[in-house]
């Protein structure tokens, strides 16, 4: 286990199979679930609050796809990061497939300039653009590139879906597992209902009890003892 990435980033899942929640849009028959897993995704947007699983999902997307996956922050990037993957992707000799898919993170951020510069790419079909964003993106984003785009909204986790990721990190060895942690239900469930809908706020809290206990005492009581 490596101790230095949080424990919310090690449980990220991997495959469509290990992904909890937003069965309306990701569940088995749903277009976003048939067009992951055939591989034949077209740019969309994602937004929903924080911890619903945006960057959750477009990592499922980079471990299954056969194109080029790049990601980029819209903090901190600009054109010219735009231009570079769009360079490389036009490179045989570094993507014979001629096509790759960019993740934005909080695209929102993205200013005028930067979005009409990467809108060609997304039309041409260069590039599959992933867009997350907190923002409602008819409001935040160029009506350009929300018309060549599926625009998928992400709701809130369910705090069933939290207690099962929760109860996942106790026992993977890569999450929780090898701490060997005994904890009640009703802890789990109480994290999970105060976590409101975010599972990254319910895995930093799971994740601050653990460490932050005695080695001989690694018991975690519930909240009426």
């Amino acid at each position: 286990m490596n101790s230095n990435e949080p424990l919310a980033y090690r449980m990220r899942p991997k495959t469509l199979e290990e992904y909890v929640g937003q069965e309306h849009v990701i569940g088995k028959g749903k277009i976003l679930y048939r067009t992951i897993k055939a591989d034949r995704l077209s740019s969309i947007i994602l937004f929903g609050p924080p911890g619903c699983g945006k960057t959750s999902l477009a990592r499922v997307i980079s471990e299954t796809t056969k194109y080029k996956f790049y990601k980029i922050n819209a903090v901190t990037s600009g054109v010219s990061d735009i231009k570079k993957v769009v360079e490389e992707t036009k490179n045989f000799m570094l993507n014979p497939t001629g096509k790759s898919i960019l993740f934005i993170d909080e695209i929102h951020r993205f200013n005028k300039l930067q979005q009409d510069a990467l809108l060609p790419f997304v039309e041409n079909g260069t590039v599959i653009l992933i867009g997350a964003t907190t923002e409602n993106p008819y409001f935040e984003v160029n009506k350009a590139l929300i018309s060549r785009s599926m625009v998928i909204k992400l709701n809130p986790l369910t705090e069933e879906d939290i207690y099962r990721v929760l109860k996942n990190a106790l026992e993977r060895k890569d999450g929780l597992g090898e701490y060997n942690i005994e904890i009640e239900d009703e802890t789990l469930k109480k994290i999970a209902t105060i976590s409101n809908g975010d599972v990254r706020t319910a895995l930093n809290g799971l994740e601050v009890a653990t460490l932050t206990t005695p080695m001989r005492r690694r018991w975690l009581y519930s909240s009426n003892r």
